[in-house]
């Protein structure tokens, strides 16, 4: 069994478990539901913008872990510092050590960036409660879904005022997304299934997605030189963690990253 499929296999038991014990009806009535989140699109499109989507990320299942000595807040304060177009946090718990409550804490100091939801989305559960914890963005992964629950999560989103990062891997994943006009669409460098890192897996699908949609490279970003080069295949976004997370003051390494970037 790959590292992929035993993180899916525990999701679903997971979600399952959380959907017997909170009502959707709870997650809708919750304060943050209401409010109007804010678009990566526009964040990574906009005049002057850094595109880098700086994560939260304390461990990880390859690397084990990567940080567990800064907080939230005083790295959300870091990005926001260091002017990221976006902030990612993972929220898997098992795997990633993250929780919710790290996006909710991380929500209360950014109201001025896009969060995205970093997390296995296998149920349109995990969407609405994405919503209710103040996420403006969630991921959907191609590897782990089938071509109509990537259409009906990607609708629910919509429907939800949130919006979506389709991750791919390969052909075949980007085959399974209907129409990728305007949509944000991240080639991960990382196969989830060795969780081996290749540059090369960007440059390859970068041509195969439409100019009218959003590029963002993910992981093994290690080197501002990388994001220089990805932007001439057309790439907007650059999520980057790790890079930054292994760093005693993750803020600080992410300031001098985009400053050697411009």
């Amino acid at each position: 069994m790959t590292i992929l499929e035993k993180i899916i296999n525990f999701k679903k038991q997971e979600i399952a478990k959380i959907k017997s014990e909170v009502p959707v009806k709870k997650l809708v009535e919750s304060p943050k539901f209401k409010r109007t989140p804010i678009s990566l699109k526009a964040s990574l499109t906009e005049e002057g913008s850094t595109g880098i989507i700086a994560e939260f990320k304390r461990q990880s299942p390859s690397k084990g872990i990567i940080n567990d000595q800064v907080s939230v807040n005083e790295v959300t304060n870091g990005y926001l510092d260091a002017n990221v177009a976006a902030q990612s946090i993972l929220t898997d718990t098992s795997f990633f050590g993250g929780t919710m409550a790290d996006l909710m804490e991380a929500r209360t100091v950014n109201n001025i960036k896009p969060i995205l939801r970093k997390d296995f989305v296998v149920d349109g559960f995990q969407i609405v409660e994405a919503k209710a914890i103040g996420a403006d963005v969630i991921l959907l992964i191609a590897a782990c879904l089938t071509a109509e629950e990537i259409k009906n999560y990607g609708q629910l989103a919509n429907d939800l005022g949130l919006e979506v990062l389709y991750e791919v891997h390969n052909q075949q994943d980007l085959d399974k997304i209907s129409d990728l006009d305007n949509k944000i669409i991240g080639i991960n460098n990382r196969d989830l299934k060795t969780f081996k890192v290749d540059l090369e897996h960007s440059i390859n699908l970068a041509n195969q997605i439409p100019s009218s949609a959003i590029k963002v490279s993910e992981s093994g970003i290690s080197n501002p030189r990388i994001v220089t080069g990805l932007k001439e295949y057309g790439f907007q976004g650059f999520l980057i963690g790790e890079n930054f997370m292994k760093e005693e003051n993750p803020g600080e390494a992410c300031l001098d990253f985009i400053n050697q970037i411009r």
